[in-house]
């Protein structure tokens, strides 16, 4: 069974109090009557996209099921349409979702665990943006980045953003999102930047739907990362911008992280 808890703290790095879903799995006794868990179940770190919440995965996909089937816990945070960034506008969100966040789960929640090796994150569309920087900012904390229709390039070639809403987001002196690029905020660059670092990056899983506006963008930085010979698996297969089909491929990512917790058929 899963248990789901809706956790409200103050966060330090929002400077204001926020509100986090969390779904965890049964935790197994070593015998009966016994109080110590058996070791530490993996948490995956998942992040909404641009116009939804901390509560959409849940009411959009069988993210409950995906606790229980593969045992591991689930933690949505609330970014709100801030791009997973630490904003100039003084809120950290990249720094929540990176350092605070992970911290606080393991300090609250038993089971949980800092290890890098038992935490994933993965994110849709904006949140695929998020999970990737988040990876590669952070790669000591987290062991594998799952992205399906990632929104990965910021610099936005060729699309015409809300400028104001940039500048709050990614810098007051902004003039055109093509300024981004090279920055921390550009993934490309943040790739190749942790590449020459010589840092040992997480395991990326990338998926996109053929149908997708954003599939020329994920060819792209797969294309990135095969040039940067960074581990990852990438794939591309029927599938629009939409939530039948993120719940179909979270589903087959974690089966692919978690094949001894899978059946043929996944979670369903």
């Amino acid at each position: 069974m899963a248990a789901f808890l809706e956790f409200n703290y103050f966060s330090k790095a929002l400077k204001t109090p926020t509100t986090v879903n969390v779904l965890l799995p049964e935790i197994e006794k070593k015998e009966e009557g016994a109080g110590a868990p058996e070791g530490e179940f993996s948490t995956l770190y998942l992040f909404h996209g641009m116009s939804s919440d901390h509560t959409t995965w849940l009411r959009r996909t069988d993210v409950d099921l995906y606790c229980k089937h593969y045992g591991i816990a689930i933690v949505m945070p609330e970014v709100g349409n801030n791009w997973y960034t630490d904003t100039a506008y003084g809120k950290g969100f990249l720094s929540f979702v990176g350092e605070e966040l992970p911290d606080v789960c393991a300090r609250y929640f038993r089971g949980i665990s800092t290890k890098k090796e038992k935490n994933l994150v993965a994110g849709n569309s904006m949140g695929g943006y998020g999970a990737v920087k988040a990876a590669l900012t952070y790669p000591e904390r987290f062991g594998a980045c799952i992205s399906l229709s990632g929104s990965l390039d910021v610099t936005r070639k060729g699309r015409s953003v809300d400028l104001e809403n940039w500048r709050g987001i990614f810098g007051f002196d902004l003039t055109s999102p093509l300024d981004l690029e090279g920055t921390e905020h550009d993934l490309f660059s943040l790739a190749e930047k942790q590449t020459k670092s010589g840092v040992t990056l997480p395991d990326f899983y990338l998926w996109c739907g053929t149908e997708d506006g954003l599939i020329g963008i994920n060819r792209s930085f797969d294309a990135h990362l095969n040039r940067l010979k960074v581990p990852h698996f990438y794939e591309e297969s029927e599938g629009n911008h939409s939530w039948k089909w993120w719940d179909l491929h979270l589903d087959r990512a974690l089966r692919y992280y978690f094949p001894k917790n899978s059946t043929k058929e996944g979670a369903r």
